[in-house]
């Protein structure tokens, strides 16, 4: 079976990893502070928290944005569950904002209808690798007094108008887990551009351990001495992780460059294909693309991808509407809230797009495409 997703390993990568078996760190140690300072650098100079998945930076950002019960939190419902489940564990309900029926990105005018005196963060996120429309969205978010929250799971890399994602909002969170645009095994990071947001996140994630002596509330103790002043958890990455990651970040504008090259692939033999629509384009950005996301048309998605497995290509469905989850139809959301995002779902199959796919693997995808749709 031909993969959707794959990660791509390389003997530098390996040596890497050995190196830090080999050394003084298994745990929190100095290729931690190294990769958060490389991907800080990459994403506008802000500091960066890592953290041991995608789902921990986001209940991370959550966390340091101080949502609570009470609280809401607008998000787009495209996506995997854990955009919005973050916030819902820290107690905040979920409003759901409908996607542009193109790209499948948060659509600003659905935010607007969305926002109002509760709401504390409004999450986008860049679906398969096209940052979001943060011009529109962050002037929303301040009329409020709320923050924005950029997933960034699918972009690492990617810029919009000039600007690194990790520069666009408030706050930013990555995932390294195997199929994304660089892996440390399971891992992520989030990015703040506000310092003290990053403080808290950083503590949150350490178990809410502080160890600054200007804030200690016992002035009596030792040099051991630490405090904790609120509950946190521990979300910390290991050394041994973060060697791979700093190999890999070697390797992400090779990831980007061969990742664009399956899309222009794709595009150009799939251009003429009846019952299919392609992937949206978003203006101005550069992205990452971590999906190949047709649409497939005519009530016949299902149909292709019984069709696609069989032929041994192992094409997805990203994403369900986070709503239609059972833990969120318990709360009270029903279908049909975001038409847009169900007729996407309904219409969605991710195609293979990893860096090792080659070109042979690219035709051999379009081929049985296309005998699917016939």
């Amino acid at each position: 079976m031909l993969p959707y997703g794959r990660q791509s390993i390389s003997d530098a990568d390996i040596d890497a990893v050995v190196a830090a078996l080999r050394g003084d760190w298994l745990t929190t140690g100095p290729l931690v502070a190294e990769l958060e300072q490389r991907i800080g650098e990459l994403a506008g100079g802000h500091r960066a928290v890592s953290c041991t998945s995608g789902t921990a930076a986001l209940h991370m950002a959550y966390a340091a944005a101080g949502v609570g019960p009470g609280d809401e939190v607008v998000c787009t419902p495209m996506t995997f569950v854990a955009s919005a489940s973050g916030a819902s564990l820290l107690g905040a309900s979920v409003v759901f904002a409908d996607i542009d029926p193109e790209t499948g990105l948060i659509d600003p005018d659905a935010v607007a209808a969305a926002v109002g005196e509760r709401t504390k963060v409004v999450t986008a996120v860049d679906y398969a690798g096209q940052p979001a429309d943060y011009g529109r969205l962050q002037p929303l978010a301040n009329e409020v007094g709320a923050l924005t929250l950029a997933d960034a799971a699918h972009s690492i890399g990617a810029t919009l108008d000039g600007r690194p994602v990790g520069d666009l909002a408030d706050m930013t969170t990555f995932s390294f887990f195997p199929t994304k645009n660089l892996t440390t095994g399971e891992g992520g990071a989030a990015v703040f551009r506000d310092p003290a947001l990053a403080q808290r996140a950083h503590e949150f994630h350490f178990i809410g351990l502080v160890r600054d002596p200007a804030r200690f509330r016992m002035t009596d103790e030792g040099p051991w001495h630490q405090e904790v002043h609120e509950l946190g958890v521990n979300y910390r990455l290991t050394d041994v992780a973060s060697a791979l990651g700093l190999s890999q970040l070697n390797r992400l504008e090779a990831f980007k460059r061969r990742r664009a090259e399956i899309v222009a692939r794709y595009d150009e033999r799939l251009a003429d294909v009846p019952g299919l629509a392609l992937p949206g384009r978003r203006p101005g950005a550069d992205p990452v693309w971590h999906l190949y996301p047709v649409r497939v048309l005519e009530g016949r998605r299902r149909e292709v991808y019984d069709r696609m497995r069989a032929a041994g290509i192992g094409v997805q469905v990203n994403y369900i509407p986070v709503y239609w989850h059972p833990v969120y139809a318990d709360l009270g959301h029903r279908r049909g809230a975001c038409p847009n995002a169900e007729a996407f779902y309904a219409q969605e199959l991710s195609l293979p797009l990893f860096p090792d796919l080659t070109d042979d693997d690219v035709d051999r995808v379009v081929d049985a495409l296309r005998a699917a749709l016939r």
